[in-house]
């Protein structure tokens, strides 16, 4: 089976692993904008089977466990559930698309098994069989919604699917994705990963010209703008629509007869491709998707890139002129799985570097180096090693705890988190520990695993956090608090540490961040960090962090409002 040629003109630098830490300086260039434009046709496949005088038809059925879907309310005292005690960035979802297996409904199922990670509110798959669209979608995890029946009821060689955690659009079933709908040329079903920075004003319009929508989620919009394009063929009514979105968008498209896979001219949030030994093709949102159904990583989809996948093979079509890209950092700090390679470059090695920076620029003495689980660990691993201090496993992380749990009548102090880490006396008592995390947002559960380290007999507690410190929202896909919510944002690093209760504290510098990552460097999106936005949030608007979950059942367009601040 030929492979796909790499003839998109980013550097090859950029698809290149380069783990290691060396100090340097660099200079960054100016934004470039260089346009590309290229079509490449590949190896044809087997078409589905299908008649080609068939009607194209819409079946769709959805689980719709409303009375198992739970909701918090901070204002209520008695509800036990504080975000707080979860309180890191949240990635929106992952997205999954396969092409040519006669089992791609349950190859999709085990591809979002992996992207789990990436959103447990809910999951979806849409396959075609003989130019019918089939969508079946659900609240929960996946092997919540998905059963051997319900994936019998989804056969055909062509399917995508999708994990979600909410960014815009409350949490509700009809905010579900992947999304269908039918249009005058057939049917298109659409699983998205990223944030549209200009959903508000995109959707006002579209509703000013008569369209109607039955979902608050800024994924529709992109169908909407599909179905009133006058370009053809399909992929080119993809791009029209495209041109006229703003913000973080990698999509995985299905038709009765292609499979589409986008990614946004800045590149922000993963995409990638690759092909198993029957020679069927699959996106995914990380390659951690691709190992385990057995598919070999071939490449990214390239910032700003249109590949679209149909009996004659796969092409590569152009979207737009692109800027230089713009991907975000927080994959390689928190989002990825540490097996993953995002962006051209391995999560684990980049993790394990950042570990190692800190302990090269933010020693202290200390007699064990501890992480907090799962995401600091491999972060400690390289403190540890270069620090030539043992790693030990300080805390134990639970992970049977969902987001409702009932209290004791008798108030437990840190009781969400207490639940969901405990701390190892032997390895902890009378001992200078290094905790290593990932990032601090709030500050409220670091404050309450220092408080839990020294309960545990810790003589000291260094924090070290590998990343810079977080002072601005992002648009582009994550779920953050709004900026002033960020302790990093109205403190200094001392005040950070005097809230938290530490004995020091240190981040990850931002510049040794970026020597780090070397002649790639440019090619990161540090918003969160800077405040410097590559595309401007011109609405104006984040979501809040937590204290907004519509029931399902109520919602409506103007829910979605009571959960964004200016």
């Amino acid at each position: 089976m030929a492979t796909t040629t790499n003839i998109c003109p980013l550097s090859s630098s950029s698809l290149s692993v380069n783990p290691k830490y060396k100090p340097q300086k660099i200079t960054f260039p100016e934004t470039l904008h260089k346009p590309f434009y290229f079509s490449h046709k590949l190896t044809s496949l087997s078409p589905p089977s299908a008649s080609p005088t068939q009607k194209i038809s819409l079946a769709v059925s959805s689980q719709n466990p409303i009375t198992e879907f739970y909701s918090t309310n901070k204002n209520n005292p008695d509800d036990c559930f504080n975000d707080d005690d979860d309180d890191k960035p949240r990635e929106e979802c992952g997205v999954v698309g396969i092409y040519g297996d006669p089992e791609a409904s349950r190859l999709c199922y085990l591809a979002l098994h992996a992207l789990q990670h990436r959103g447990q509110e809910g999951a979806g798959i849409v396959a075609v069989s003989n130019k019918v669209l089939q969508s079946i979608t659900g609240v929960g995890l996946v092997s919540d919604v998905f059963s051997e029946s319900k994936l019998d009821q989804l056969p055909g060689d062509m399917a995508i699917g999708h994990v979600r955690y909410s960014t815009a659009g409350s949490s509700m079933l009809k905010n579900v994705q992947p999304f269908v709908a039918g249009y005058r040329f057939g049917s298109v079903g659409v699983a998205h990963n990223g944030n549209l920075v200009n959903y508000k004003s995109l959707r006002a319009k579209l509703e000013e010209n008569g369209s109607i929508f039955n979902t608050s989620s800024d994924t529709e919009v992109v169908l909407h703008l599909i179905a009133i394009s006058k370009a053809r063929p399909f992929f080119m009514r993809i791009i029209d629509a495209c041109e006229k979105l703003q913000g973080a968008y990698s999509m995985v498209f299905v038709t009765e007869d292609k499979l589409v896979a986008v990614r946004d001219p800045f590149g922000f949030r993963p995409l990638v491709m690759g092909r198993r030994s029957n020679g069927s093709v699959v996106f995914a949102s990380e390659t951690c998707a691709l190992d385990l159904i057995e598919a070999t990583y071939e490449r990214e989809v390239y910032p700003g890139e249109v590949l679209v996948v149909d009996k004659e093979g796969v092409k590569s079509q152009c979207l737009m002129p692109h800027p230089e890209p713009k991907q975000c950092i927080f994959e390689h700090i928190y989002f990825s799985l540490p097996n993953s390679i995002v962006f051209g470059r391995s999560v684990y090695e980049s993790r394990r570097a950042f570990g190692e920076i800190l302990a090269t620029e933010a020693p202290v003495d200390c007699d064990v180096v501890i992480a907090v689980p799962d995401s600091g660990v491999v972060a400690a691993l390289g403190y540890a090693s270069k620090a030539g201090v043992a790693f030990q496993q300080g805390l134990i992380r639970s992970h049977y705890v969902g987001r409702t749990f009932i209290e004791p009548s008798q108030k437990i102090r840190d009781f969400g988190v207490k639940l969901k880490l405990s701390p190892v006396r032997g390895v902890l008592e009378g001992k200078r520990v290094v905790v290593v995390d990932d990032s601090i947002v709030r500050g409220t559960t670091s404050s309450k695993i220092v408080r839990l380290l020294k309960e545990a007999g810790a003589k000291e507690v260094h924090m070290r956090i590998a990343s810079p410190p977080m002072i601005a929202s992002c648009y582009y896909g994550v779920d953050t608090p709004s900026s002033e919510e960020l302790i990093s944002n109205r403190m200094t690093v001392e005040e950070v540490r005097d809230f938290i209760g530490c004995d020091s504290l240190a981040f990850l510098p931002f510049d040794s961040l970026k020597n780090m990552l070397g002649h790639d460097s440019p090619s990161y999106c540090y918003a969160c960090f800077s405040g410097n936005y590559p595309v401007k949030p011109t609405e104006l608007k984040v979501k809040r962090g937590g204290d907004f979950i519509d029931d399902g059942l109520t919602g409506g367009i103007e829910n979605i409002d009571g959960g964004w601040v200016r």
